[in-house]
């Protein structure tokens, strides 16, 4: 090898290294030094504050007591700011503090005197829980909260509820809820009270929010950040209603391209994940008028402020794990355009329900336009995916959706197109449909439909755009549902009483209640059993009324599996392949049905990303499915 060959070589090697830099951040580290591997950075927020486009943050094992507000973010999608944990260590960034000092007051009730000073411009337990459509349930709630041993306790609205907890039978965790914690503060101090029963808190991990977040720009369009690999926990968020600022544990705040990936998302007071609106002089201001026309008011100033395809979302959020989020896993207002939610397990949202309000959701999106919402599990909440307002281009597919308390999929106000595809619905109520122009393609619909109409005046817009063209009311009909299989005789339920419909709801097995849609419907191929009733226009289907599936879902370990049974005649059913022309055109936007990004669409695999039979496909979720027997399916 030729001397001139390795000098071009070593030009090239620190050129390259002048233009991006790997800093580290260690337990062990001290923010003197130069973030190198061999003099790495104390803090999180050391390295964020050196970090240019381009350059790589690696943080190593041990928890970050801190709160992250990245100053910058990168220039592009080439030349991202990266925030990652390093390989196969354990990283946690806490918004919580540990708190020893506790005195016994009685029996197991103990008390910490903290001066306010100590919590710095922020202080959780004067900060009360408030905003645009919160239901605080004839009591006060706060954004702190208190841990013991990583489990956090349940806030009392009375210091007597510490003093004799009576446990909440109506939850998931009747045991826990005796486990109470009380706060009260002056000027200058903050008293917090909590039962912890038979543990010394002086000789447990006991922990307190401190933070309001754990990663949040504090400024507006910090574009092109990735975020990855940590355990992120104990954030004392507030509420995060569609009209004002949504920070959450983990949050974008009105930025573009951010990548959220393999982070483990717990406990937050209220929402997770925030891919929503920025804050301005209309946050949660009083207002006379009804409160759809105070959202249009706020997408027209968003509008005004720059929300359009160049500036904002293009986020993609995967591979999370989210849960004891008592309002959202993911929710979003307006930011979360053009973006991609996906292979995310979130469970265990709304657990305690000592407060209520209509935005409490796995994932909530007010405008999802062109969003791709495919393969999450989302178990175990109030509603499960909730798309509320200006559902345009958007897609959700391969989801799994079971034990939600109002439904698996509520679509709200939109006018279409949007697809809902090769989704695994077992809830109560399965799909709650107060909108028009959707098509539901080879779903596996094991619960209640719900159809509602809507005197709300809503946006529709340009297609594949934030541009407003018109808005309209929700008459109902012009949906599509090829290719489903409904069931019936499963538990019933009524509609949901946290968020009442504002139209006359019909609910039913199957698609009977669409016989008298006031549009159009556009109905074939789809399977009904054990009660569940067709379309009365359907020509291609199968109905039998006797025949019970055997629905059961079985959790071991990390993975889940259905139960089913699927009946022969499933097969001779003379089926069509779904396509962007088979579709045909969302009645109002006049837009076709396609992928998120405009091109046009084929449902060609199922739920496991099988092919798809291209003359015949089975109906369903399942391409390949044994028929005449039980089965059991690995779904997740």
């Amino acid at each position: 090898m030729s001397s001139g060959y390795i000098l071009l070589v070593t030009v090239l090697f620190f050129a390259l290294s002048a233009y991006s830099h790997v800093y580290h951040v260690s337990v062990d580290g001290n923010d003197i030094n130069d973030g190198t591997a061999l003099m790495p950075l104390k803090t999180i927020s050391a390295a964020a504050q050196l970090a240019m486009p381009g350059d790589t943050i690696v943080v190593h094992e041990g928890v970050y007591r801190e709160e992250v507000n990245p100053p910058r973010g990168g220039s592009s999608d080439t030349k991202r700011i990266t925030f990652m944990a390093a390989e196969g260590e354990k990283v946690e960034i806490k918004g919580s503090e540990r708190i020893t000092g506790w005195e016994n007051v009685t029996g197991t009730v103990w008390k910490i005197k903290i001066p306010n000073s100590f919590f710095g411009g922020y202080n959780p337990y004067k900060e009360l829980i408030q905003g645009d459509w919160f239901r605080d349930r004839g009591r006060i709630h706060h954004t702190g909260e208190v841990y013991l041993n990583g489990i956090s306790l349940w806030e009392a609205a009375l210091f007597e509820d510490v003093l004799n907890p009576v446990p909440k039978i109506s939850t998931d965790d009747d045991n826990g809820s005796s486990f109470t914690w009380y706060c009260e503060s002056n000027d200058k101090f903050t008293y917090i009270y909590a039962n912890f029963h038979g543990s010394n808190p002086n000789n447990e991990l006991v922990e307190i929010n401190v933070r309001q977040s754990c990663f949040y720009p504090l400024q507006t369009g910090i574009n092109y950040i990735t975020v990855k690999g940590f355990q992120m926990r104990h954030a004392a968020t507030q509420w995060a209603p569609p009209t004002a600022e949504q920070i959450g544990l983990i949050g974008t705040n009105w930025s573009k391209g951010w990548i959220i990936e393999g982070n483990s998302i717990s406990d937050s007071k209220c929402t997770g994940i925030t891919l929503g609106k920025y804050g301005d002089g209309w946050d949660n201001k009083p207002d006379s008028a009804p409160a759809f026309i105070k959202y249009n008011k706020t997408i027209a100033r968003a509008l005004k402020d720059g929300w359009n395809k160049e500036n904002i979302g293009h986020h993609v959020v995967r591979n999370n794990t989210i849960f004891n989020c008592e309002q959202a896993g993911i929710c979003g207002s307006l930011g979360a355009v053009f973006s991609e939610i996906s292979g995310n397990n979130i469970y265990d949202i709304w657990t305690k329900r000592l407060f209520g309000g209509p935005e409490i959701a796995g994932i909530k999106l007010h405008a999802p336009i062109d969003v791709l919402i495919k393969n999450n599990r989302v178990v175990n909440t109030h509603r499960g995916i909730w798309m509320d307002w200006m559902s345009q281009g958007t897609r959700v597919t391969g989801n799994i959706c079971y034990n939600n308390t109002a439904d698996d999929i509520y679509f709200e106000v939109n006018h279409g197109p949007y697809i809902v595809d090769n989704n695994i619905l077992l809830s109560d109520i399965a799909v709650n449909d107060d909108s028009q122009g959707g098509a539901y393609v080879h779903n596996l619909i094991a619960g209640m439909v719900l159809r509602i109409t809507d005197e709300r005046t809503t946006p529709f817009h340009k297609p594949h755009s934030t541009e407003i063209a018109a808005l309209a009311k929700i008459t109902g009909g012009d949906n599509r549902f090829f290719n489903n299989i409904f069931i019936a005789g499963l538990k019933q339920t009524s509609p949901d009483v946290e968020n009442p419909v504002a139209g006359k709801p019909r609910t039913g097995y199957g698609l009977d209640i669409y016989n008298d849609a006031e549009w159009p419907m556009y109905v074939n191929g789809n399977v009904y059993y054990f009660g569940a009733n067709p379309y009365y226009k359907e020509e291609k289907l199968i109905q039998l009324e006797g025949f019970n599936p055997a629905i059961k879902i079985e959790e071991e370990g990390e993975h889940t599996y259905l139960h089913i049974r699927v009946e022969k005649s499933v097969k001779k059913l003379k089926t069509d392949v779904v396509t962007t022309k088979s579709l045909g055109i969302a009645k109002l936007p006049e837009q076709e049905f396609t992928t998120p990004g405009g091109a046009c669409l084929t449902i060609a695999s199922d739920y496991f990303g099988r092919s798809r039979n291209q003359k015949k496909p089975t109906p369903g979720p399942f391409e390949e499915i044994p028929v005449n027997k039980a089965i059991k399916l690995k779904v997740w």
